[in-house]
């Protein structure tokens, strides 16, 4: 009996993600160190090491995928899951961030939006361009406080990831192309590699707290530089052989 309960905590640690991993074990380590801290245990006589994650996942479409899906999503009846995939990719908003947002959080005067607790951290707003804005001010307005409810009226409380699954699906993009954290990252990626916004003003835009998750796009907008650094040489080159033209009919 016990060897059929050890196999199937097994299979079940094979089923999860590194990260998820990672976080079982930093717990278990937790209640190790708190028991012996307590005197409730004794500690171990070995050392449990996290292992190292590469969770810098960095999701991007092609223009022809993207033009599929945002068609896809026009044509979509689920307006809750539509509108929620277009207000990510005009704003770059987290998922949990649309689930908590309320009504009284948009600014349409003034142009902005309140981000209630963004991923743990305090209170901020994002300015809300013309496209979120025209969207917010179509999208349907029950009596909930929040925007975006379930067919209920009730908030999102629960993953809505196969209706947003739907969508991807008929756009024909691939399964692992996550919808609405996909989305935030190509607005990242499209304002980076613009060569138009600095990576601290990203980093704004983006809600985080360091610098180190807005690296992640730091090489697009070292593509966007070296393309006019190219441009430069080019530029210098026409010049260059312009005036062996002149020189030439003298």
């Amino acid at each position: 009996m016990e060897l059929d309960v050890d196999r199937h905590r097994i299979n079940l640690l094979k089923k999860l993600s590194p990260q998820s991993v990672k976080h079982v074990l930093a717990l278990l380590r937790r209640i190790i160190n708190f028991g012996a801290v307590k005197h409730l245990s004794e500690n171990v006589n070995f050392r449990i090491k996290l292992p190292r994650v590469n969770n810098k996942k960095t999701e991007d479409l092609t223009q022809e995928q993207l033009k599929s899906l945002l068609l896809a999503i026009n044509n979509s009846d689920d307006i809750q899951a539509s509108d929620m995939m277009k207000l990510a990719l005009y704003t770059g908003m987290r998922r949990g961030e649309m689930f908590k947002l309320k009504w009284e959080d948009v600014d349409f005067q003034r142009g902005f939006i309140k981000l209630r607790d963004p991923k743990g951290g305090e209170d901020q707003k994002i300015p809300l361009n013309d496209h979120a804005m025209d969207l917010l001010k179509k999208h349907p307005k029950s009596t909930a406080e929040h925007v975006f409810v379930m067919n209920n009226g009730q908030q999102f409380k629960t993953d809505l990831r196969r209706r947003l699954n739907r969508i991807r699906d008929a756009a024909g993009i691939p399964k692992n192309f996550r919808a609405l954290h996909g989305l935030r990252h190509i607005y990242a990626s499209m304002l980076a590699s613009s060569g138009q916004v600095d990576m601290y003003t990203l980093q704004k835009l983006l809600t985080h707290k360091s610098p180190i998750m807005t690296q992640r796009y730091a090489h697009l907008r070292d593509e966007t530089l070296r393309r006019a650094s190219n441009l430069a040489e080019s530029l210098i080159q026409d010049a260059l052989t312009a005036e062996d033209s002149v020189s030439t009919v003298k």
